[in-house]
């Protein structure tokens, strides 16, 4: 989350998140969405039940007195419920955040599920990871098999890879 925070930082000429809509799954503790709400987007953060209220607070405590548009905080499980939770006719993205979310190897499915369900044309996911295990870099070649892939930068010394992914177009 670090990473990928500070490379928008000093790349908003690049990824100008200004007005923008912005989901970040797997928000966690919301450092991110915190960051994409400073450099002024519309930032959905969502994340599992049982870390919304933490989350919640997080990002209400570090953006209250800043004056932008307020985040949103939703329940996000993975490959659940997807179009009756956001439906594509009502909900689409500029950009989808994502950092860290390969750990819980059993849900990779899911979370490339999750994914390809809301990167539609236009939609450009920034994809954050500590790669540590083969099965993160198994999970790295299915997401470069499906959508057009580029990795923005590396980080050796923490095994962090920053991607962008877009949606291939027929």
């Amino acid at each position: 989350a670090l990473a990928l925070s500070q490379y928008l930082e000093s790349n908003q000429e690049q990824f100008n998140l200004k007005d923008k809509k912005v989901l970040e799954i797997g928000a966690g503790t919301g450092l991110l969405s915190i960051v994409a709400c400073i450099l002024g987007a519309h930032v959905t953060a969502t994340d599992l039940p049982e870390v919304l209220e933490n989350l919640s607070y997080n990002i209400s405590r570090n953006t209250q007195s800043l004056n932008m548009h307020k985040p949103e905080v939703r329940k996000l499980v993975w490959g659940e419920g997807l179009n009756e939770e956001f439906p594509v006719s009502t909900y689409h993205y500029d950009f989808i955040l994502a950092t860290d979310v390969v750990y819980h190897h059993g849900d990779l499915d899911s979370l490339l599920a999750t994914m390809v369900y809301f990167c539609k044309p236009g939609t450009v996911l920034l994809w954050a990871n500590k790669f540590r295990f083969s099965t993160d870099y198994e999970f790295l070649e299915k997401v470069c098999n499906i959508f057009n892939t580029t990795i923005l930068a590396e980080f050796p010394e923490s095994n962090v890879k920053l991607l962008k992914a877009t949606v291939r177009e027929n």
